[in-house]
């Protein structure tokens, strides 16, 4: 697993690279919260004045939360304060931001607020205040006042992870495997471990005939990750390619089965063939008109290789869906 941004080598001729990065390394122009979070450290916090209030805090907090910290230079407790809560702000990255308002010189605002005792920090977002505390608070009760507000560390990468991802799985569902093979080496820049986009990683390569190399990186995976559901699921259906070059000639066993349609060996191979090739209705049709015919084939072999089929296809495929419609009028008419 050393080099994810090429993961084909020559797959299409084309050199890969990752259309998406995380945390500081944006793949675009970047939105607006997205480039609070690239600012340099100064920029997260600043002084502002009853003229610009507007502008910094209320506005501002429309693109990311703002702590306003209101102070005035003879409080010694908002002494205490400031390198803690500019600490914190610091090491947030972006995820919030500082403004500081000296009452004594702006003292409209806090009027308006209501702001009796300093020091007091308001947190803004959308622009109105929402929540806020009063006092030196040690560091700790700082940072859990800012994931309050903000949300965790990491959350903002979390959902862009999920969004890519998802963004991948609909590109390979379009057949765009290029692209979606893109997306999951972006995703595992950013967090090798992801199960999701590993197995879409191997689901790529199964479609580009990439088996050898689907194969290797799956075995190699640490046993934590090898267990995983998508994992296992990308296996079996290696398992199943390997099979199905096995069983013979489709056109072989579809001439047989013109001649015998209770060929039930024929039928199964032919669905196992058509399974590999993506022809997934066909399949299931397959292994249903067996079960129908006979259910006890093979000690109800149909029917566990369908099983089979849907671990590999997964609960939202079409032809699962479908599959089990009529699995169930099978088993319960």
């Amino acid at each position: 697993m050393s080099d994810y941004g090429n993961p084909f080598g020559g797959y299409g001729n084309q050199q890969m690279t990752a259309k998406a990065q995380f945390g500081d390394s944006p793949a675009a122009s970047p939105a607006p919260s997205q480039a609070a979070s690239q600012a340099p450290a100064a920029a997260l916090i600043k002084d502002t004045t009853t003229a610009g209030f507007t502008r910094d805090v209320l506005e501002e907090s429309r693109l990311q939360p703002v702590l306003v910290d209101f102070w005035a230079p003879w409080c010694g407790p908002c002494k205490q304060l400031t390198p803690v809560i500019e600490k914190a702000v610091n090491e947030a990255e972006g995820r919030v931001k500082l403004v500081k308002m000296n009452i004594d010189d702006h003292p409209a605002i806090p009027g308006q607020l209501g702001i009796q005792s300093i020091p007091a920090v308001v947190a803004f977002v959308d622009g109105r205040p929402i929540d806020g505390f009063m006092g030196a608070l040690p560091e700790s009760q700082v940072k859990q006042f800012i994931d309050k507000v903000a949300g965790p560390a990491g959350a903002d990468q979390a959902a862009e992870i999920a969004a890519v991802l998802e963004e991948a799985s609909g590109l390979v569902a379009a057949g765009d495997i290029d692209g979606a093979a893109q997306l999951f080496a972006a995703v595992l820049q950013a967090d090798p471990d992801n199960v999701k986009a590993l197995a879409g990683m191997a689901e790529c390569m199964i479609v580009a005939n990439q088996h050898v190399r689907a194969r290797e990186l799956l075995t190699q995976l640490p046993e934590e990750l090898a267990k995983a559901p998508e994992v296992q699921a990308q296996l079996k259906r290696l398992d199943q390619i390997d099979e199905a070059r096995k069983l013979g000639d489709p056109v072989a066993l579809e001439h047989t089965l013109s001649l015998d349609p209770d060929d039930h060996d024929a039928r199964m191979k032919l669905a196992k063939i058509r399974n590999v090739e993506g022809r997934r209705e066909e399949a299931a049709e397959h292994l249903l008109l067996i079960m129908r015919r006979d259910r006890a084939y093979d000690d109800d072999g149909a029917r566990r290789q369908l099983l089979q089929f849907f671990e590999v296809w997964g609960p939202k495929e079409p032809a699962t869906i479908m599959a089990r419609r009529k699995l169930s009028s099978i088993l319960f008419s």
